[in-house]
């Protein structure tokens, strides 16, 4: 063996031992961290990310017109809110002809005249009979010819609009079963405007009308919103909209709105089952006062005549008339849901 002592003289060697020791340790540190500086494990991993993602361009062309068609709908969803919010401000101030037409009544506005004057003298004739005194029976009179016409023009809309909501998830199950079996939208409307019950099937009657006239479908049926302003409706006229100009599976989004419509009509009955209790007993409670009076009339008519004959029991009867109004609006506004 050499000396390398001998070799390069005592300071040569402590020279080439630290050479040889710096490139030892250089040696060991870029094997340990070569990987790191030169990028190859970042490389790998974005090359893992590169190759799990789907390299396959029908994939990518399908992934871009799901986002553009989801964009569109959403363009569409809101535009059609919009008008629809709209036609729904100008529902709510509906003319007296058009609630008459929403309540189902073959009524022009002359049978309505006819009908509040024949209501106000049947219901002046009662209330002479009832309580002697003319001021009283022409207030009886005001309320027969104005109120009472148009509270029944509102309970039979009501009433129609209750039928409608009972019947529509079956009409759109109906559609649901046509689309499937091939048959066009149109055929299937035609179908619930013959087979459904009154009265989905008049106002899908309107639709299928309509249509005849040269209006398009989606024209159509975004009409009847206005006919039965009711949530259920403006559902399905949304949903046959957007399908009609973005395409997609008809009968999977009817589908889809008849089990909210189902579930919308099960939660109305389980809060009218819940409020039964509350409505009976602000009921019993509104009436008391009239039963209490009536009974003490038959009982002790002298007694009870001294707030119909004196100024005194006028105001009386005012006031109380007009806090039992305030109760009963207070008690409506706390049993009353609106979803």
């Amino acid at each position: 063996m050499l000396d390398l002592q001998s070799l390069l003289g005592p300071q040569g060697a402590v020279i080439a031992v630290a050479t040889l020791a710096a490139i030892s340790i250089g040696g060991i540190i870029y094997a340990l961290f070569q990987p790191v500086l030169s990028g190859a494990k970042r490389r790998d991993a974005r090359m893992q990310v590169i190759a799990s993602r789907s390299q396959s361009i029908e994939v990518r062309k399908k992934a871009k017109d799901g986002d553009r068609r989801r964009k569109s709908v959403q363009d569409q969803l809101k535009e059609f809110e919009e008008r629809q919010r709209k036609k729904q401000a100008k529902t709510s101030r509906a003319s007296l002809n058009e609630r008459i037409e929403q309540a189902g009544l073959a009524w022009e506005m002359k049978h309505f005249v006819y009908f509040s004057i024949a209501s106000g003298v049947v219901v002046f004739i009662l209330g002479l009979i009832v309580a002697p005194n003319l001021w009283l029976a022409l207030a009886f009179a005001f309320v027969g010819a104005f109120g009472l016409p148009r509270w029944y023009v509102g309970f039979k809309r009501k009433r129609r609009f209750d039928r409608f909501l009972e019947e529509l998830p079956s009409a759109v199950d109906i559609i649901v079963r046509g689309v499937k079996a091939g048959l066009p939208l149109g055929d299937c409307i035609k179908i619930v405007a013959k087979e459904a019950a009154e009265p989905v099937a008049s106002e899908f009657r309107k639709i299928v009308e309509t249509q005849v006239m040269g209006v398009s479908l989606t024209d159509a049926v975004s009409r009847l919103p206005q006919r039965v302003p009711v949530a259920e409706a403006n559902f399905f006229a949304i949903v046959v909209s957007i399908q009609q100009k973005s395409g997609g599976g008809l009968s999977e989004a009817l589908g889809n709105l008849s089990k909210v419509l189902r579930g919308r009509k099960s939660m109305k009955r389980k809060i009218t089952a819940l409020s039964a209790e509350a409505k009976s007993s602000a009921m019993i409670i509104g009436s008391l006062p009239f039963v209490v009076s009536g009974l003490l009339y038959m009982i002790a008519p002298d007694y009870i005549s001294l707030l119909f004959e004196r100024t005194a029991g006028h105001f009386i009867i005012a006031g109380g008339l007009f806090w039992m109004f305030c109760g009963i609006m207070v008690m409506r506004n706390m049993i009353n849901f609106d979803f």
